[in-house]
């Protein structure tokens, strides 16, 4: 019952002697809405509908329900609409398929369930009061009423406690125009509150280089909590105090060093937790969203980048169950700001005083190309970037071909590796099957830092199952239980041979998985072993027709496609013995080994590593300013989308090569991007197939023998900084924040 009446009621005797006594007297009480004054009466007031059978509505979002057991469907009634759930689904999953949307702030779908924040509260028949509607399973023949005087009430008190202590910060909340209070306030509270005191404050925490607190403006959903111990796997966060003194902090002063933890800003629902290299620079209906990819590791993360102007202003997740849901790395997150600095504009010719100079590009291609004839053809080396697409590598391979040269390759992959096999370097269980094992080995492999996407669905397989995890490889932190079974070569023999205590479990395992590292492609012994990881895999029933274990985790965004393109390093000296060395975004090249007398191009978007050792440099664009094609880890075809125009008179590498190849006297037989793709599609069909996933055809049964043996060298870390993997990251400001704070011992 309201305040509103118990003051009226109580004043009314009072009002009527008052009125006997003084008739120009009157007492009016103010009430907002007259049928929430008395919710149960208006209930009973209210008529009960006839039986009608009622239009089938779609479900909120476009929503599917999947029923493994048609046995197990039960049919609810919301609103009076009757829809069929699965066993097991809660009173607010059957409303969102009902196409009721209902408002909540502590609920969310991929995190357990808190029940706290009560916002959810429906009216469920022959129940005596309000249920939480997250929290409540739906039982068979539940009738739920979502819109009736009651639920209403009790979401307008709801909201009128959470609004109770929250400041009024929403003109300087970085969250304003995206946040589900404001949006919840509007629909579901009161026309005003009845709270007077002074509102409470709470310190604000440093959780870091990359997440800002505004804790005051915290309302205890505890999202952040669960986020960080369910998925991101770190007990960095948790909830102190009791009754007012409540609030969402670290248990001792310490920095939440996760590399997923950006994305508790995308699950605040308010605006306690916001990006703090974003702070105070945009409005969200200032920008323009882009739906596109990320190439900083070989998962390809499904990201919108929002840019304003030719700027690009911020990044955050796009769903897609089958690669990352709606995560994403603090990496892909925040190394944005790494696409403005250190760019290369316009074209550049290295004086005879070392210095560079500016030129046109007709001037810089006609360098090129009068060197170019100046050299044997088997002198001639191309190396494609891990950031390359999968036009420009091709061309660039037909370009170095038409030359009379065999010297392509892309970074990642060293002399020898076998490209004609592709269940050989590509992830066969797929991103998502990995939930379906119940056993992982990983061979010198560390996902925590090659690819945090893969490593947080393993995360999730461990805690929805309790998989076992066990490693070869250096020491390492994982945030999930794991053996560590050794550190070399010697423990995966003894596996391979049946001589580890570990093989037992191998053999006891439904569907075990093994994932190796690609860092093992730059050791001399990689076909040894390979060869034992298969012996492994065949000896455990690892690949079988309904069940493919055996993985390779990537390192690099163009490393899959290159392999599908054939761009293998044939011989180990092409690069000592060169004359004339074309890096097209390869800024992880040995330039030691590059010979003196060589002529240099470097072809790329950041003035890295290997500009230093240029002749000639030409500017290319970034990942955010072009349409190309990735092929990540799995398998798996996408292609990018430009957000922003490009920098200065930089243009495409297909392009430029593309160009060269006319000036150098070979010109390429293709003017367009479909005209490259046409030249793809005879090489490798797949790359053409956009968002598709595609299997290899064969296993390890068409694998000749290896003779060769394993050295007793042991497994390196293939990432030393999780934050400086390629040239953007090493230009971002915010990425060397985070490797000079978060990676201090």
């Amino acid at each position: 019952m309201g305040l509103g009446i118990l003051a009226s009621r109580a004043i009314r005797p009072a009002s009527r002697l008052l009125q006997s006594h003084n008739s120009s007297f009157f007492l009016r009480t103010i009430v907002s809405k007259p049928e929430l004054q008395s919710p149960e009466a208006a209930a009973v007031s209210q008529p009960e509908p006839p039986n009608q059978i009622l239009p089938p509505r779609s479900p909120v979002g476009g929503a599917r329900v999947h029923f493994s057991n048609p046995e197990d469907a039960i049919e609810v009634f919301v609103d009076g609409y009757a829809v069929k759930v699965p066993k097991g689904f809660t009173v607010l999953q059957a409303c969102e398929v009902a196409g009721v949307d209902i408002p909540r702030f502590c609920y969310h779908s991929r995190l357990s369930i808190a029940g706290n924040c009560r916002m959810c509260l429906v009216e469920v028949e022959k129940s005596p009061k309000p249920v939480a509607s997250c929290a409540m399973p739906a039982l068979p023949g539940m009738k739920i009423k979502t819109d009736t005087p009651i639920a209403k009430k009790a979401r307008e008190g709801v909201m009128e406690f959470l609004l109770m202590n929250h400041p009024l910060d929403c003109p300087i909340c970085d969250q304003g125009g995206e946040c589900d209070l404001q949006d919840q306030s509007m629909a579901f509270g009161s026309d005003r509150g009845r709270f007077t005191e002074m509102k409470r404050s709470v310190v604000d925490k440093n959780l870091g280089p990359l997440v800002k607190t505004v804790m005051t403006r915290c309302i205890q959903c505890t999202r952040c909590v669960r986020f960080a111990s369910e998925v991101a796997g770190v007990q960095d966060l948790g909830m102190l105090g009791r009754g007012s003194g409540e609030e969402i902090g670290t248990y001792v002063e310490k920095l939440m060093t996760s590399e997923l933890s950006g994305n508790v800003i995308d699950i605040c629902p308010v605006g306690a937790l916001t990006s703090k290299p974003f702070a105070f620079k945009a409005r969200n209906w200032e920008l323009k969203g882009t739906e596109t990819i990320d190439v900083s590791d070989a998962v390809g993360s499904n990201i919108r980048v929002d840019s304003r102007g030719p700027e690009v202003m911020r990044i955050i997740p796009r769903l897609n169950e089958d690669i990352n849901e709606e995560w994403i790395s603090d990496k892909t997150r925040f190394s944005y700001d790494g696409l403005k600095r250190q760019r290369l504009s316009d074209p550049m010719i290295r004086d005879s005083d070392g210095r560079f100079k500016a030129v046109s590009w007709r001037d810089a291609l006609a360098v090129v190309g009068d060197i170019i004839h100046q050299v044997k053809s088997d002198e001639i080396v191309g190396i494609a970037g891990q950031l390359s697409d999968a036009e420009s590598m091709m061309v660039l391979k037909d370009f170095v071909n038409r030359m009379g040269s065999d010297n392509v390759w892309c970074e990642g992959t060293a002399v020898g590796v076998d490209a004609d096999l592709r269940y050989s370097y590509l992830m066969n269980t797929s991103i998502s099957g990995l939930e379906k094992a119940d056993l992982f080995l990983l061979v010198g492999t560390q996902p925590r830092v090659e690819a945090a996407m893969v490593n947080a669905r393993i995360c999730k397989t461990v805690r929805a199952s309790n998989a076992k995890v066990a490693y070869i490889g250096p020491p390492a932190d994982f945030n999930y239980d794991c053996k560590h079974l050794g550190t070399g070569t010697d423990t995966l023999k003894e596996i391979a041979e049946g001589r580890h205590t570990f093989c037992s479990a191998l053999k006891n395992a439904k569907n075990p998985a093994i994932i190796v590292g690609a860092g093992i492609f730059n050791r001399s012994d990689k076909d040894a072993i390979l060869s034992a990881v298969e012996s492994i895999s065949q000896a455990n029933n690892v690949v079988r027709e309904d069940w493919n274990g055996l993985n390779f985790l990537l390192l690099y965004a163009a490393q899959a496609a290159a392999l599908d393109l054939g761009l293998v390093q044939q011989s180990a000296k092409a690069l000592e013995s060169a004359k004339f060395v074309y890096l097209m975004g390869a800024d992880d090249v040995d330039v030691d080994k590059i010979p003196k007398d060589a002529f240099v191009v470097y072809q790329g978007h950041h003035g890295d590593k290997a500009v230093y050792r240029a002749n000639v440099i030409l500017p290319a664009t970034a990942f955010t300013e072009k349409e190309g094609t990735y092929e990540n880890t799995e398998g798996y075809t996408q292609q990018t989308v430009p957000a922003v125009p490009t920098v200065g008179d930089a243009r495409d590498d297909w392009k430029i090569v593309r160009a060269l190849s006319e000036v150098s006297g070979v010109k390429l037989p293709y003017n367009s991007i479909e005209g490259v793709r046409s030249r793809i599609k005879s090489v490798a069909p797949n790359l053409v197939h956009t968002d598709e996933r595609e299997p290899a055809a064969f296993g390890p049964s068409l694998k000749p023998e290896c003779k060769e043996t394993m050295s007793n060298t042991p497994f390196q870390p293939a990432v030393e900084n999780f934050y400086m993997t390629n040239s953007i990251t090493r230009a971002s400001k915010i990425m060397a924040q985070c490797s000079a704070v978060l990676l201090k011992k």
